[in-house]
């Protein structure tokens, strides 16, 4: 096997022209095999050599060649070229620093960033941002529900609430990362804060009798309780799944709930926010149900 053909194999069958003529092929003979339709330009000066079948990572790692070393892939294309989404998105966002010169092409679009280097790896042969920036770019991307339940995800898997937020710090200000700063807010969300302010507001929408904020309980808190009936609501912000010490002081005071004979409700940031009245409706059937 020839260096060429070995090369192929790593990209899946794309070569540029530089990397062609940079192993020996001449030229004429590059412009040869384009015309004869031996080598499908991708971009410019991005082939897929014959007998390469054309997948998503294809077109991922295409765009990635086509805007050079020196570019970055993000969002969810990052995301998926890291194993966090299933599919490649129809658009692949590339990073570039504003001294690198590219046109616009079709199903690439470039976002002029010069990217801090702890914010660029190398994963299965480009440049992609690193897991953090690919989380938080791709839940800027998302929308609603979609980046609630991406980002909690991550949490919970693949990244601290502390890596995501040096992260944020190195990039915030620049353009399309507001959205990601908002979701980091909500991720940071204690018991105590705006997302259980916001189910407070919306139980005594509801006007659902005998709730009470901060009821002691031994040595904690229970966040909203019903304790004439003993239901619990407890309310947890993403952060919950980053913080092992409060994950198990809440399965403690969980436990110790259920054996006093409480039953308890546990709410996560997308219930509150995306599913608000199923939310309040399984209370009110909890409270019910105690209650008769």
């Amino acid at each position: 096997m020839t260096d060429l053909e070995r090369l192929l194999v790593r990209q899946g069958g794309l070569v540029t022209r530089a990397q062609a003529i940079a192993y020996g092929v001449p030229a004429r003979t590059v412009a040869r095999r384009v015309s004869s339709g031996a080598w499908r330009e991708r971009f410019p000066g991005v082939y897929l050599v014959a007998g390469h079948r054309a997948t998503p990572e294809t077109r991922v790692r295409a765009a990635w060649l086509w805007g050079g070393a020196r570019s970055t892939v993000t969002g969810q294309a990052a995301a998926y070229w890291q194993g966090l989404r299933p599919g490649a998105p129809a658009e692949v966002l590339l990073a570039v620093p504003p001294t690198v010169q590219r046109g616009r092409q079709p199903a690439v679009r470039l976002r002029r960033r010069a990217l801090d280097p702890a914010d660029r790896v190398v994963h299965r042969g480009i440049v992609t941002t690193a897991l953090p920036l690919t989380v938080l770019e791709t839940s800027a991307e998302l929308d609603g529900a979609a980046a609630a339940m991406f980002l909690d995800r991550a949490l919970q898997r693949w990244v601290s609430f502390a890596q995501l937020h040096e992260a944020y710090c190195r990039v915030a200000g620049t353009r399309g990362i507001g959205p990601a700063g908002r979701l980091l807010v909500a991720a940071g969300d204690r018991a105590d804060s705006a997302l259980e302010r916001r189910l407070l507001r919306l139980l005594r929408e509801a006007r659902l009798p005998g709730l009470v904020r901060a009821v002691p309980f031994g040595p904690w808190t229970i966040d909203l309780a019903f304790p004439a009936v003993r239901v619990a609501v407890e309310v947890d912000g993403w952060a919950w799944h980053s913080d092992p010490e409060r994950f198990r002081t809440d399965r403690r005071k969980q436990n110790a709930l259920v054996a006093a004979g409480w039953t308890v409700l546990r709410f996560t940031w997308s219930d509150v926010h995306d599913r608000p009245a199923e939310t309040v409706g399984r209370i009110r059937r909890a409270v019910g149900d105690r209650a008769a």
